[in-house]
């Protein structure tokens, strides 16, 4: 709407804009079927509604640096995180994948068991493996292969 009156943040419950324009005051805004309306008014009645507007932006200001900062409660720092926190199911279905694993592993042949877990549990790389075991490096390869190979059967099962 053209005329004279400051840009300013609006609560979202604000339905009405004032502005003055050659003199006179209007109010503006959208009726409940959606019509626009504008009417004028006079200078005071526009003046209660600027102060009205400056105390509810005031408001705002007070809500978004102080109010809102103070009233953290679990579930607004929950939608803050940036991991969200795992539910009980979640943990649940993670234990049982992780116990499947262990039972997986167990049924694996000595060596495949050792290099599996060296590789995968311990972080050595496969020519740390040979070295500790002194064998070759292909050998080591072969049998956390085979390893992973029979887990994946285990687990399909």
């Amino acid at each position: 709407m053209e005329g004279k009156h400051p840009k300013r943040r609006k609560d979202k419950y604000n339905p009405y804009n004032i502005c003055e324009q050659d003199g006179h005051y209007y109010i503006s805004f959208r009726d409940g079927e959606g019509v626009y309306q504008r009417f004028e008014i006079n200078k005071s009645l526009c003046e209660a509604f600027n102060r009205f507007e400056l105390a509810d932006l005031s408001y705002l200001n007070v809500w978004d640096r102080h109010i809102e900062q103070s009233e953290i409660w679990e579930t607004s720092l929950n939608e803050r995180a940036l991991e969200k926190p795992e539910t009980v199911e979640d943990i649940v279905f993670r234990n049982i994948q992780t116990e499947d694993l262990y039972k997986a592993i167990d049924r694996l042949p000595d060596i495949q068991k050792r290099r599996i877990w060296m590789y995968f549990f311990e972080g050595m790389t496969y020519e740390q493996i040979a070295e500790f075991e002194k064998c070759k490096h292909p050998a080591v390869v072969k049998s956390v292969k085979a390893a992973l190979k029979n887990l994946k059967k285990f687990l399909s099962e």
